[in-house]
């Protein structure tokens, strides 16, 4: 059973995330800026089953969920 909190583990660990009902196409990875980056925080971004990058916030239903596993 893995929560958003193990999910979240692996993101700081360095590793993509994504659930187990997801296109196999699409997951979550965190984003360090660096000096050249225009965000100053990290972020979690989704890639879309299109292959699109965009910021990711946790639904309910991710928030709640048991079935993340590493991409």
């Amino acid at each position: 059973m893995n929560t958003i909190g193990w999910a979240v583990k692996q993101l700081h660990n360095g590793s993509r995330v994504c659930r187990l009902g997801w296109n196999g196409r699409m997951y979550l990875e965190l984003q360090v800026p660096d000096a050249h980056s225009k965000m100053t925080l990290p972020y979690v971004y989704i890639k879309t089953a299109q292959g699109d990058l965009v910021p990711w916030l946790c639904s309910q239903m991710d928030l709640l969920a048991t079935d993340w596993e590493v991409a």
